[in-house]
């Protein structure tokens, strides 16, 4: 499912929240075996969640099935200067990829021009007890190199300040991959 945010910037700006619909459930191979239903067909149709009659006796999918875990749920922010604006949107939210453009000594620049801090979004991430960030949209006065000053390292440091979940920093070519489980890992 997806679903839209409108957010606070200079020209409309958006987020879009992506939340699966359908989770794979996984069988109960031990229930399975004990009930002497036969591997097969017959084990697809209860994975898919279709009853079957097997021996003369109607089994419920729902007898051999595990969902153990949620919905996956991500938000992808465009521009924003109010990530609190997001309350709704990140609830229960496994990822929130939002721009942090500058670091708060730049806060009153990042007002005037649409755009949020590294320590204004960690800290709505923190309060919204989302467990995975990943920051992007910086400004080009942040060199990524951290022996020079103001670098990217600086906004890492600002977010890491206030937030405790797993936070990450975008960076071109970098992929991000979410589990099943929602543990965030970063391929470069």
């Amino acid at each position: 499912m997806i679903s839209l945010t409108k957010l606070s910037h200079r020209v409309p700006s958006y987020a879009y929240s992506f939340t699966e619909r359908k989770i794979r459930a996984s069988l109960d191979i031990e229930k399975l075996c004990l009930a002497g239903i036969p591997q097969g067909p017959l084990w697809g149709k209860l994975r898919a969640g279709i009853n079957i009659i097997y021996n003369g006796r109607e089994y419920s999918s729902t007898e051999f099935l595990h969902r153990k875990q949620k919905p996956r749920k991500i938000v992808i922010c465009g521009d924003n200067d109010s990530p609190e604006l997001l309350k709704k949107a990140c609830v229960e939210c496994d990822l929130l990829v939002h721009e942090s453009t500058f670091t708060d000594d730049m806060a009153e620049k990042a007002v005037k021009v649409g755009h949020s801090c590294a320590k204004q979004v960690a800290s709505f991430a923190e309060q919204a007890t989302v467990p995975n960030l990943i920051l992007t949209h910086f400004s080009p006065r942040y060199q990524s190199r951290a022996d020079i000053t103001p670098s990217i390292n600086d906004i890492y440091l600002e977010a890491q300040s206030v937030y405790r979940g797993n936070l990450q920093l975008a960076s071109d070519f970098k992929r991000f991959e979410l589990d099943k489980t929602g543990k965030l890992r970063s391929h470069i």
